[in-house]
Parts: structure tokens; C-alpha cells; sequence
């Protein structure tokens, strides 16, 4: 245990101080000033040792949270890594993007604040990459298996490392011209510089991982030729269908999908010329979507130079508290105010959308908007309410209904689900032998931990495949869920 009496005598919740906004809107650097060593250390003696840690049960990776919360408080980072990369591929991405349903798990959260369970997360990585602990652990001896993983998000990316290690010779096929997905393109710089994805994807390339970027699989190579090439599929390409919102003035020239405007920011910031780019620059912009997409888009927003910037929910504020319906462990839905919520602009609930309107240049110049009524369960716009809002650029952040499927369905014929995601068995394995899921385009969309957890048990169950046997370790959460749906 780190401090038998640490949540006795230490009973605030402590984190890293966020930098002034006016001086962190200038920029695209991450929102958080350098973390206080002392801080931390007291943070992690607040963790209890619970003699049922069901912050386990809040993780799906099942990170192994009081050992390295007791290491890192005897300042141990070295033991602490080693026992978080036991569980966890990829902790400076979840603790930086992860929503942390450990915390909500947390026992000492049930009558004080959590442990701050992802800031410990992500300092011990931050630490252990700063003090070179971060090695390539390439396989000791190769098996002559051959994997394609197609998509390199957070799954794809898990399943290719844990394979490359078990000894199979693995290529990760990208469409885009850059490996990382949403990691890449979809996540704004200010929460998560690319830095820390680009020194995870060196560690994968000495330790044998092959990337091919560019490669759109389905029409640069059809997914039958693929099959032929490598002994094991596994389909990693997400959930990127965008739920859109069929309203008249829909068509409009500045209504677009989130992640068409934050993968535009995304390559700008990369230093690559974008074309007729969109820009917030000297507009009035409404997001629509209170999640965090439509956070990110807030805080890209603000960065370049937005006039205003209104957030609009179709659905109640969350309360403060936890709500009864929702207890613990479970993670519950309450109001948040993330970084970008911090840096301006208006945020609304109840706010249905009616219409988009045009100027007389045809372009986008409002949104009619009407307060939210509940009908028999359903959300609609109540009657006499309508009002406008300016806008010069609308955002859908709505979230997404599933993967893209029109190459799987012509040349794979794979099963889909009532959802819309590709149907797999227990063990990942689609109908057609070799082939695997894993991540969202198997689950819907989901946590970036869930995509890691799925695609270390995708992992293991395609090395299963491939070798009648497998010592890769599978998260019991990603398999029990797996098995449910």
C-alpha cells in the first residue's frame, strides 16, 4: 500500500494546473502546465489498496492501478512502468484522452473525490519516455505468420504490437498518408501533441512492425488479394460514418461534418498546404453535439480566431452530481467542462435543430433552432420556441453510426449487425476464416481504452489462430464484452 493514511490526511482532489487561456489559445501546444512532482507523489498516496480494487473492473485494459499508484508514491517509475505496459500498450494516449472510468470505479470516490488515477497514468509514461525506459522489445524468434492489420488507430496499432511481439511478421495498412487514424487526424494537437504518438510508432518500427501508408484496402489492393497475401486479417478501421442530421438547408456551403474540419486543422498543423481549407476565422460558428468532438472543435475554434462560438445539445444538461440511476462503480453521465469549455463561447441544452438558413449567396448565414420538448421518448422541437442563431460555419459533431462497409460487403461479403458493425464471434473472428475484428468497427463507437483492449484480445485470439496456443495476455473485460455482444 503507498500511504496507509494518505486518504485520511490527503482528501483534495489535486491536478496539474491548466495554462491561462489567453496564453494557451495562441498556440496548439497541450492545455497542461508541467506536472509538481510532490503533487503527484500525494495524489498516488491517496489510493487505498482496496481488497477489491474496483478500478479494475472500471478499466477495460484492467490496468493494474493500486501497484503502480504505490510505485510511483516510493518513487519507483521504473517498476511502474513495467507493471502499467503489462496491461496497457499505449498509457500516453488513454492518459491523456481516456475519460478515466477507473475514477468512477474508485472506492475512495464513493465519499471523496477520486484519486486522480489518469494523471498518475500518464506522468509514469511521461517519465519512463523522458528517461529512455522506453525500449523496442522486438521478438526473440519469428514464426514465418504473416498479418495484415488494416487501420492504424489505437486497436489496430495494439493488435499490430502485441503480434509483431508474439514473433508474426505484421503490416499495418493506412488509407490516409499518415499512420495513427483518429490519433493523427481526429485529435486536435492541444490534447495530444503528435510527438507522443510518433515516438510510440518508432518504438513499433525497430521492434519489426511494418507500416504502409496510403494504402486504401478495398481499392488500391481488394480485400481478396490481402487475404491471399497474409495468413490473418484484422479489420481495425473504426466507426467513421457520421451521423448526419437531415434538416432542410442540410446542403449548404458551411454545414460539414467535425471531422472533416478537424482533419483539415489536424494536416495544417502538420505543416502540409490545405486547399480552400476550412476555417474559423472571423465567423460565427455553431457545433452541434455536446461530446467531445464537439469539444475539439470548440477549442480548434478558438485557436483560429472564431468571432463567437455556440455549442448546441439537443438533450438535458447533465446534473453535477452522480446521478441515482447511474451508482457507483458505474461511470455516470455528468457536466463537464473540459479545457475547451474553459476558453469561450456559449454552450446550450434543450436546443433542437429546425433549418439552416441561407444568405443570398446561398450560403450558410443562421441556424433556427427550438427548445427540445420530450414526446413519448421522443426529442422534438416544441412549437413557438424557434429562434435564430448567426452562423458562418456549422459544425455536426453527432457522433458516428458504424464503419464503412461498401468495400467489406462486395468483396467479403462479411455480416453486419443490427447496428451496423461487422458481426464477430467471441473470439473476434468473422465467418471467413483468418479474418478478425477489432475496436470500433466490431463495437460501435467507443473509448480509445476500449479500442487498446480489443485489440490486444484480437490480438491473442488471432496468434490462437495462427498457432494453436497463445501466451498474449487478453483484457477479461474486452472478451466479456465481446462474448455479450
Amino acid at each position: 500500500m503507498a500511504d496507509p493514511k494518505g486518504f485520511l490526511k490527503v482528501t483534495e482532489r489535486e491536478l496539474p494546473k491548466r495554462r491561462p487561456v489567453p496564453v494557451r489559445i495562441m498556440d496548439w501546444k497541450e492545455v497542461y502546465e508541467q506536472g509538481d512532482p510532490a503533487q503527484l507523489r500525494r495524489q498516488a498516496g491517496r489510493c487505498m489498496d482496496c481488497g477489491i480494487p474496483f478500478c479494475h473492473q472500471g478499466c477495460p485494459l484492467g490496468n493494474l492501478i493500486p501497484e503502480w499508484n504505490d510505485l510511483m508514491y516510493r518513487g519507483e517509475g521504473r517498476a511502474a512502468i513495467e507493471r502499467l505496459h503489462a496491461t496497457n500498450n499505449f498509457p500516453e494516449f488513454t492518459g491523456r484522452l481516456c475519460p478515466a472510468p477507473c475514477e468512477s470505479a474508485c472506492v475512495l470516490g464513493i465519499n471523496q473525490p477520486a484519486v486522480t488515477i489518469k494523471q498518475v497514468e500518464v506522468s509514469i509514461i511521461d517519465q519512463a519516455f523522458g528517461n529512455g525506459w522506453v525500449q523496442p522489445q522486438p521478438p526473440g524468434r519469428l514464426t514465418g505468420k504473416t498479418v495484415a492489420v488494416v487501420g492504424s488507430g489505437p486497436a489496430g496499432l495494439a493488435a499490430a504490437q502485441q503480434l509483431t511481439r508474439a514473433g508474426h511478421t505484421v503490416a499495418v495498412f493506412e488509407r490516409d498518408d499518415r499512420i495513427g487514424g483518429l490519433l493523427r487526424y481526429g485529435i486536435p494537437d492541444f490534447k495530444m501533441e503528435k510527438k507522443h504518438l510518433e515516438a510510440r510508432l518508432a518504438q513499433m518500427t525497430a521492434e519489426g512492425t511494418r507500416f504502409r501508408a496510403g494504402m486504401n484496402i478495398g481499392v488500391d489492393i481488394t480485400w481478396d488479394q490481402l487475404r491471399e497475401r497474409y495468413d490473418a486479417v484484422v479489420i481495425a478501421t473504426g466507426a467513421m460514418v457520421p451521423r448526419d442530421l437531415p434538416v432542410p438547408g442540410r446542403d449548404l456551403p458551411g454545414v460539414h461534418f467535425a471531422m472533416e474540419y478537424l482533419t483539415q486543422s489536424n494536416r495544417h498543423i502538420a505543416g502540409d498546404e490545405v486547399f480552400d481549407q476550412l476555417t474559423a476565422e472571423g465567423k460565427h460558428v455553431v457545433v452541434l453535439g455536446g461530446g467531445d468532438t464537439g469539444a475539439d472543435c470548440i477549442g480548434t475554434a478558438h485557436r483560429q480566431g472564431a468571432l463567437s462560438v455556440t455549442n448546441l445539445a439537443i438533450g438535458k444538461q447533465p446534473g453535477q452530481e452522480r446521478p441515482d440511476h447511474q451508482p457507483w462503480p458505474m461511470h455516470p453521465t455528468v457536466f463537464e467542462v473540459q479545457s475547451a469549455h474553459e476558453e469561450g463561447g456559449r454552450r446550450e441544452f434543450l436546443a433542437s435543430t429546425v433549418e439552416f438558413l441561407a444568405n443570398e449567396a446561398g450560403e450558410v448565414r443562421a441556424i433556427r433552432v427550438a427548445e427540445t420538448e420530450y414526446l413519448d421518448g421522443r426529442r422534438v422541437p416544441k412549437a413557438g420556441t424557434e429562434r435564430e442563431i448567426p452562423a458562418d460555419l456549422v459544425l455536426l459533431a453527432l457522433g458516428f453510426t458504424g464503419p464503412e462497409t461498401n468495400e467489406l460487403d462486395e468483396q467479403l461479403q462479411l455480416a453486419v449487425t443490427d447496428r451496423g458493425n461487422l458481426s464477430r464471434d467471441a473470439a473476434y473472428a468473422t465467418a471467413e476464416p483468418g479474418v478478425f475484428v477489432a475496436g470500433d468497427a466490431g463495437r460501435g463507437q467507443s473509448l480509445i481504452v476500449w479500442a487498446i483492449a480489443e485489440g490486444r484480445a484480437a490480438a491473442a485470439a488471432v496468434d490462437r489462430y495462427l498457432e494453436g496456443e497463445t501466451s498474449l495476455p487478453s483484457p477479461i473485460a474486452a472478451t466479456a464484452r465481446a462474448i455479450a455482444v
